[in-house]
């Protein structure tokens, strides 16, 4: 797979990342060991794919759990990896880290049970693809691709090689996000009409400067980055902060922060991802610099047991996932749960209700999972 291929050529077959790695059959290490050393059959050995900010604050999440050892990292930036194998080195006191500018040689390293991922949304499905192809499990940034059509090639992938998967969409561990999940599901809102989600936006102004091209630095592989993405001129806006607000790169904030509350509706509310639906969209799009993804929206989901979803941008709706039923509502953020009547946010379960799964640690579920 070159870092040239382009989109269309991923979804023209399911197969195109199989052959990504040549790779004879692997037994996991955690099974064998590694290097003619048994491993500790509860511990897994992790590769870091994109250690930016997002990669940096995960990866440090597996360093604090004892069943996990990092061993390797890997990004397209030379100041990035040797920083991120500094970070590692200094958690077990040793050397023992790898650092890789190329994520096919990490996933080559037959020693590594799972990867993290995250990286730029656009190189999502294609790394998590190769990864499932070298018998990786692998913890991923939400979205899982760019689009419907690229997770489900992702899915397939996965699911073909008998992978692990977990998205990094950790508001299922919180326990406000279940509580108000499992309001709506157990009859204690009455039946449910309507469900709100608004989700936060950039909380800064996306670059409006000269858009000329500029020199790449050295320490970046600027065609290693753009990857399956069409090739442009390197410029600063485009690698660093507004990444997330250029279509060709990432599907923007609709999306990539979207996932979050979009997700804890269907949790509590599980029709909306099942009941034939009609949608009716609009936005508005950013103009400024190089971004060109949707500033401001409002979806309506309208299903056909008259069941409502309505979706916009947090400047028209407050932030968080509200559900509406005919005896009440509730609704939940990160920062705190509201409902009416009030009562609800501290009600205590029936032992005959149903219960969705209590998480304790987001990045140990995942370790659980893959043993």
């Amino acid at each position: 797979m070159k870092p040239s291929i382009n989109r269309r050529q991923f979804l023209k077959s399911s197969s195109l990342l199989a052959g990504a790695v040549a790779l004879p059959q692997i037994i996991p290490s955690r099974l064998l060991g590694a290097n003619g050393q048994t491993a500790p059959t509860n511990q897994i050995t992790f590769g870091c794919i994109g250690v930016g900010g997002m990669g940096t604050y995960d990866m440090k999440q597996f360093l604090g759990l004892s069943g996990a050892r990092v061993v390797a990292v890997c990004d397209v930036s030379t100041k990035t990896r040797d920083r991120s194998k500094q970070v590692v080195d200094a958690s077990y006191e040793d050397r023992g880290c790898a650092a890789f500018r190329d994520f096919r040689e990490l996933l080559a390293r037959k020693d590594i049970d799972a990867v993290m991922i995250a990286t730029p949304d656009h190189w999502h499905p294609f790394i998590a693809s190769a990864a499932a192809a070298a018998g990786k499990d692998m913890y991923c940034e939400k979205p899982m691709g760019f689009s419907h059509e690229h997770s489900r090639k992702m899915r397939d992938a996965i699911r073909k090689h008998g992978r692990m998967f977990q998205a990094g969409t950790w508001q299922r561990s919180g326990r406000n996000f279940r509580h108000a999940c499992e309001l709506a599901l157990n009859g204690y809102l009455g039946k449910i009409h309507t469900v709100e989600v608004s989700v936060d936006g950039p909380q800064f102004k996306s670059y409006a400067g000269p858009t000329d091209p500029q020199p790449v630095p050295q320490d970046i592989d600027w065609k290693m980055w753009q990857g399956p993405a069409e090739e442009r001129p390197y410029h600063p806006a485009r690698h660093s902060g507004d990444w997330f607000m250029i279509r060709d790169y990432s599907p923007g904030w609709i999306v990539n922060w979207g996932v979050h509350h979009m997700d804890i509706a269907l949790w509590g509310c599980p029709e909306l991802g099942t009941v034939p639906c009609e949608v009716e969209c609009s936005a508005t799009w950013r103009k400024e610099g190089f971004t060109d993804t949707a500033y401001q929206w409002r979806a309506t989901y309208t299903y056909e047991n008259g069941l409502k979803l309505i979706f916009k941008d947090q400047y028209s709706m407050k932030q968080g996932c509200r559900f509406y039923g005919d005896a009440g509502w509730v609704h939940v953020d990160r920062e705190r749960m509201d409902g009416g009547p009030l009562s609800l946010t501290k009600l205590e379960m029936k032992p005959t209700d149903k219960r969705l799964y209590e998480s304790k640690n987001h990045a140990d579920d995942f370790l659980q999972s893959v043993r």
